[in-house]
């Protein structure tokens, strides 16, 4: 099956560089008008982004706004609207990190993170879906990290939180997404970018360069992934798997509820420990 977005109009949130660059041109390759959103300080990369996409024969428009901003969100998409009159793909992927113990974790710190990430994602599918349910559909594709669902990582409580939260935004937005033709999926890369720079220095892998998760981005927002929503994929070192939550099978009390000794004693069992 083809995957086909010749002619549809993508908005890359974080798009300056990392990840976000590597879609926006992967994109525009594949036939769509690309909007590349970033913060102000990054407008110089941004405008790069932009001017790459051109010099290749593709259509693309440079949009400086902040996701944390409802207001900021909201120009983004009219702008959009303005400048191509529609909007058939929303790549969330802008994102920072702020590193620290829970214990050492500023109020700010915790905040920050959650809103470039968590609240980022909410009010650009917000107000693309809005824009979206007037056309018939779209496609929204999410960012999450192993960070969520492997949560060992020392250090990432904020993080870690946003991308679970995103995680289950995916799956209530393509809930509600169904009836308005609006598929919402998250991908979960692995890939050497400046936020991953300190976990993979050093790393030669050529399967975690940037444009290596690229191309399940597109697919995801090409028709041929029309009937797939409310999916996580793990695209890492060149593999791609579907994270799912599982729950072990579930134990009933001996009597006639459970107490805490019952527990107690059987707590190896509910665990699935042998």
């Amino acid at each position: 099956m083809t995957a086909v977005i010749d002619g549809q109009v993508a908005i890359v949130t974080g798009a300056a560089g990392g990840l976000g660059r590597a879609y926006a041109i992967a994109l525009a390759r594949a036939g769509a008008m690309v909007v590349v959103n970033d913060i102000g300080s990054a407008a110089g990369t941004t405008g790069a982004v932009v001017e790459e996409i051109r010099g290749h024969g593709g259509r693309a428009l440079g949009i400086v706004e902040s996701v944390t901003d409802s207001g900021g969100v909201r120009r983004l998409i009219d702008e959009t609207l303005g400048a191509f009159g529609r909007l058939d793909i929303l790549v969330n992927n802008a994102g920072i990190v702020r590193s620290r113990p829970i214990v050492e974790m500023s109020d700010e710190d915790f905040d920050a993170v959650l809103a470039v990430h968590l609240r980022g994602t909410f009010l650009c599918t917000r107000e693309a879906m809005r824009a979206m349910r007037h056309r018939g559909g779209g496609r929204i594709i999410n960012t999450t990290s192993g960070r969520a669902y492997y949560g060992h990582s020392a250090g990432t409580a904020n993080y870690a939180a946003a991308k679970g939260g995103i995680i289950s935004l995916t799956g209530v937005t393509a809930a509600e997404g169904k009836a308005l033709g609006i598929t919402c999926n998250a991908v979960s890369p692995l890939a050497r970018t400046p936020m991953s720079e300190q976990y993979l220095a050093g790393d030669t892998d050529p399967a975690l360069d940037p444009a290596a998760i690229a191309p399940m981005v597109v697919f995801l927002a090409s028709d041929a992934a029309a009937s797939i929503t409310g999916e996580v994929f793990r695209v890492a070192r060149g593999e791609i798997a579907v994270v799912r939550t599982t729950i072990s099978s579930p134990l009933r009390s001996r009597g006639l509820q459970w107490t805490v000794e019952e527990i107690a004693g059987r707590i190896s069992e509910i665990r699935g420990e042998p």
